[in-house]
């Protein structure tokens, strides 16, 4: 008779049964995900929406085809989620202070994202556009530069390269290396 390995368990952080990961503050209206399933923008904005406001903002960023002239095939997302959340709810706090928002709702996939698919979404809510406007950007200036989420970019001539986020601007160009 021969017994049957059980395979080695994922950690927590890292099994997608384990998602989504949510948090939300109902007093602050800020709405936070961390999730293996494609992302609905119509969800966000409806988490955001206020009949108070003027203006509802969604960023979406998707998987594009090409990096740096390389053919991309997908890009892999993971994180540690208390720690992603806890940057994450950081981020939102401090947008709903500075831009008086009704609203903001971040989602992150995590996992295989395909091409033409959504890895961020950002929905925010305010009086008027111009603080909605600001106030999108930034937040996702913010996510980029501090959140706890890595990012593998595979390419179909079969290289990968994990990256951080927080090492490219707002155009895709390396930021250089400040000297000390």
């Amino acid at each position: 008779m021969t017994t049957q390995e059980t395979p080695p368990s994922l950690p927590a952080h890292l099994d997608p049964q384990t998602y989504p990961r949510t948090t939300h503050d109902a007093a602050k209206n800020i709405h936070l995900t961390l999730t293996y399933t494609p992302l609905d923008a119509n969800t966000y904005l409806s988490q955001t929406s206020s009949p108070a406001a003027g203006a509802n903002v969604l960023f979406l960023g998707t998987t594009r085809d090409t990096f740096e002239g390389r053919s991309v095939s997908q890009l892999s997302y993971t994180t540690y989620p208390p720690l992603a959340l806890k940057t994450l709810t950081e981020i939102a706090e401090a947008a709903v202070e500075k831009h008086q928002l009704l609203g903001v709702s971040i989602a992150h996939r995590m996992g295989t994202v395909p091409i033409g698919e959504a890895s961020i979404a950002i929905a925010v809510s305010s009086g008027h556009r111009a603080a909605g406007w600001r106030a999108g950007e930034e937040i996702l200036e913010a996510c980029k530069e501090r959140a706890e989420i890595w990012k593998r970019e595979e390419f179909l001539d079969g290289g990968m390269e994990w990256r951080a986020n927080a090492d490219r601007d707002a155009e895709g160009k390396l930021k250089s290396s400040e000297a000390s």
